[in-house]
């Protein structure tokens, strides 16, 4: 069992009578970096059930922009995800290392696995791509004035990396042949910033370097 330290009160909160409120929790697996919780909570009618979850650190995800006579392209990846048994096509991201600042991993996460390194970024915002049953964030990201240099993949970690047209991209998600969520979310933003819809604030590289991107507020879920 474990301590309660994530425990809201319902008064004073917009949707107060929404909440629920942890009363207890049990870890039932602790992975290399996923942990997996059983708690028990009381529900906004008094009632009390059981909520089962996964604990994340986080990632990031990068749209890499290339400008080319013809337009923009992006880079994208293909790599095989054993959960769904087959090879995704998604934009470059990956999970927060503990104590990691959220742009430092976007920027490692695009050299590592493009070798590219971007002139200047933007942050979009934040997704949380499975609610019903994880903790899991991930912070958006855009990146431009790209140079590219050797990539370093992680050992025992496989993908190609290829450019495409916005306009392509957002054809195979049409078709279906893009499933991956968190892709689908930035052809959103990708669509709205080209149509000048959803502006980005551009930082040369330097400056993000020298600030803190926090990570979005959440309960102290899994202590």
């Amino acid at each position: 069992m474990t301590s309660l330290p994530f425990m809201p009160s319902r008064e004073g909160m917009p949707d107060g009578h929404l909440v629920e409120r942890r009363l207890s929790g049990e870890k039932l697996l602790h992975g290399r970096f996923l942990e997996a919780w059983r708690d028990t909570v009381e529900l906004p009618d008094g009632v009390t059930s059981t909520r089962e979850y996964l604990v994340h650190p986080g990632a990031v995800v990068i749209v890499p922009l290339i400008e080319t006579p013809d337009g923009f392209k992006v880079v994208i990846e293909r790599q095989y995800r054993y959960p769904v048994q087959q090879v995704m096509v998604e934009f470059p991201a990956g999970k927060l290392e503990p104590g990691e600042r959220i742009y430092d991993c976007a920027w490692r996460e695009l050299l590592e696995e493009t070798g590219y390194r971007a002139a200047e970024w933007a942050r979009a915002g934040t997704m949380h791509p499975v609610i019903s049953y994880s903790t899991e964030f991930i912070d958006i990201w855009f990146a431009r004035g790209l140079s590219l240099g050797e990539r370093s993949l992680d050992e025992g970690e496989f993908l190609d990396v290829e450019q495409v047209s916005p306009e392509q991209l957002l054809e195979w998600c049409r078709e279906g042949r893009v499933t991956d969520a968190k892709t689908m979310t930035c052809m959103l933003w990708l669509q709205n910033w080209l149509s000048g819809g959803w502006p980005l604030h551009w930082r040369r590289a330097e400056q993000c370097d020298a600030e803190e991107t926090p990570p979005p507020a959440s309960g102290k879920f899994g202590e």
